[in-house]
Order: structure tokens, then C-alpha cells, then sequence
């Protein structure tokens, strides 16, 4: 396992973060105790040491069975929870951005996991309500207070976090060092402005279902046994039945083909697609239910694809350009812009800007 800087704040943490929505069983997709430790034990064996959690993860027992795990080891993993998404839904307050549900979400967190601090903060999503000016205060409080050493944005808008950290930079408060956001070779829709924000403030890009609910596993491929594909299926739930569209399956079927050519499985063809593919820091986020997943997954760390499969594999689901980047980048208007020669200027490119 190799390390990887998180954007702005430099924490060192390991290539493939490991996700725990699969620790515990309420939720219906999970794992019981004995299996999840097995995962745990896995990922630190090769030598992963970033792991992602949540409060409303299986109504708390993920954190409180991480707790358990980390118990000897806190000091040197790299521990993430979120707090934004309803805990009681009779309660208001119970949910949002602003800072009653920050404060008391924190302070569970910390007693679920059994520790002083988190190494990183996530706002669970945007609710579109919470001034920002509240919400940055807050998190930079928490900063101060020792509670938490570093923040981050999970689905929101690339507008807010540019503003939130364009906020924090003018009243020196704790900026975002990284956003969670949900990015595969199925959904690419973030590539249009997220991957520009994180050059331009240093931020790195932590992608939750790499494999799209598991589509991209190749166990729901039409050339696989019918039994596994169906028991996929249920084992996935409404998200997986979302993603089973003729385009997905397709796309699916192609990973899966251009897998046996390389001789790995599609799932580590579409981890290291993703890690290798952008020179922003990108931290694919991992769940197993059980080690053969995990082991399966961490295959991916021993694939290096040349120039040539990455494009290939980006081939396969390449979005495209939409307003304003389609006319920003056609020649039509660079030459509007700059005149005929054009062809002829060195131009300087900003972070994040196209170079066209």
C-alpha cells in the first residue's frame, strides 16, 4: 500500500480507503462482527490505514464496532465520520448542517468510536439551508477545540465548497481539504467541475461507490451463472436495481472484457482506472462483507495500466463536454478569444483550467 497526500492538509493516508457501511447488519447489506473483523484485520495487514465511517451507518453500530477495533491502534489510523443526514426523524434538529446537529452529531461519534478526535470531519451532504458562514464557524470550532483535525464536503455542490473555502480563507477558519463524492466509470458526471475545484485549492477527491453498487464487478454480467446474478442483485438492494439500465450493462460487460485481456477481475480494473487516471489525488473508498471481497479489491494495488488502457477504459464512458466548457474549449471561440494566432501563443494555464 502506497500513500497519498489529503489535498491542503498533506495527512498521509493509504490509496484505498476503507469504507464500514458493511459493519453491522441493520441496514440489510452489512456483515456480523467475527467477518467484519476479518476485513478490518486485512486492511491494516496491507498497511492501510485510512478509514471511513458514519453516524447513521447501521443506526450507530458501525462506529461503535469500529470503536472496538481501533481501541489499540487509534494512534496511527487515519479515522473520518460524518454527521448532516436525520438520526430521529420525530427531531428536526436531529438532521441538517447547522450547528445543534454538528455539535451533538460529533460528540456520539467520539463516544461510539471510542476516541478524543477525528482525523477528518465530513458534512454528509449540502441541505441548501445552513448559512455558510454558520456551518464554517462551527467546523472551525471544533478544529480549535481539538475535536477534529481536518473537514471535509460529501455531495454538495462544487459552487458551495469553492465558496466555503473562499470564507474560511478570508476569516482564517479550518478549510475543506477534501470532498466525498459519488464517482465511478458508470457515473462521471463530478469530472465537469469537481476535478477543476480540486486543483485549483488543493483538495483531493474521495470517491464513494467506486464500483457502482457492485455493477462493475462483473457478477451481474449476462455471461455470469444466473444464480449468482440474481442473488447480486437482492444482495445490492434499490441502488444496484438504479444502476441496471441497458448503457450500465453494456459499459459493465465491456470492463469485464477488457478485464480477461489484462487477467484481473473487473473490479480491480475499475479501482485502478480510478486511482491512476487523473493527476488529482483521488482515495477510491472500499466496502466488503466479507475478506474475499476485500482481498479481491486490494488486487487492484498490484495493476499499473499504461497510457494506452487508460484511455481504453475512459473511452467507455468519456461524458460529454456541456455548457460552458463545449464552447469554452471548441476552436470557435478560442479564436474569439484570442485571435488567429492563437495556434501560435504560449498561454499559461490556470489550476484546474482546460488548456485548450
Amino acid at each position: 500500500m502506497k500513500y497519498k497526500g489529503l489535498g491542503r492538509c498533506n495527512l498521509q493516508v493509504s490509496e484505498l480507503c476503507l469504507g464500514t457501511m458493511t459493519f453491522g447488519e441493520e441496514m440489510g447489506i452489512g456483515a456480523a462482527e467475527p467477518e467484519c473483523r476479518a476485513v478490518f484485520d486485512g486492511f491494516l495487514a496491507a498497511g492501510g490505514n485510512f478509514i471511513d465511517t458514519a453516524n447513521i451507518y447501521n443506526r450507530g453500530t458501525s462506529e461503535r464496532m469500529l470503536g472496538g477495533f481501533i481501541a489499540t491502534e487509534r494512534d496511527r489510523l487515519v479515522i473520518a465520520s460524518k454527521y448532516s443526514l436525520n438520526t430521529r426523524g420525530d427531531d428536526p434538529n436531529a438532521g441538517g448542517n447547522h450547528r445543534k446537529n454538528l455539535v451533538q452529531a460529533l460528540e456520539g461519534s467520539l463516544r461510539r468510536l471510542g476516541t478524543a478526535y477525528l482525523d477528518l470531519f465530513w458534512v454528509h451532504g449540502w441541505d441548501a439551508s445552513t448559512r455558510l458562514d454558520e456551518l464554517m464557524r462551527a467546523l472551525d470550532d471544533q478544529v480549535r477545540a481539538g475535536k477534529v483535525l481536518h473537514i471535509g464536503a460529501s455531495n454538495t455542490p462544487a459552487w458551495v465548497i469553492a465558496s466555503a473555502n473562499t470564507l474560511a480563507a478570508e476569516r482564517g477558519w479550518t478549510p475543506f481539504t477534501a470532498m466525498q463524492l459519488h464517482y465511478n466509470l458508470v457515473e462521471r458526471s463530478i469530472e465537469r467541475d469537481f476535478f477543476a475545484l480540486a486543483a485549483a485549492q488543493d483538495m483531493a477527491i474521495t470517491p464513494w461507490s467506486p464500483l457502482a453498487g457492485g455493477l462493475l464487478t462483473g457478477k451481474f454480467d449476462a455471461a455470469a451463472p444466473a444464480g449468482e446474478r440474481e442473488g447480486a442483485r437482492l444482495a445490492q438492494g434499490p441502488r444496484a436495481a438504479r444502476s441496471m439500465t441497458d448503457r450500465n450493462r453494456a459499459l459493465a460487460e465491456a470492463l469485464s472484457a477488457l478485464a480477461r485481456e489484462t487477467g484481473c477481475r473487473p473490479a480491480q480494473l475499475a479501482l485502478a482506472w480510478l486511482c491512476q487516471r487523473s493527476p488529482v489525488t483521488v482515495v477510491p473508498i472500499i466496502g466488503a462483507r466479507n475478506r474475499r471481497q476485500l482481498d479481491e479489491n486490494l488486487g487492484s494495488l498490484r495493476l499499473q495500466l499504461t497510457a494506452e488502457q487508460l484511455a481504453c477504459i475512459d473511452g467507455l464512458s468519456a461524458p460529454a463536454p456541456e455548457y460552458p466548457h463545449s464552447l469554452l474549449e471548441s476552436e470557435f471561440f478560442q479564436r474569439m478569444m484570442h485571435g488567429e494566432v492563437v495556434d501560435r501563443m504560449q498561454r499559461r494555464t490556470l489550476p484546474g483550467g482546460s488548456g485548450a
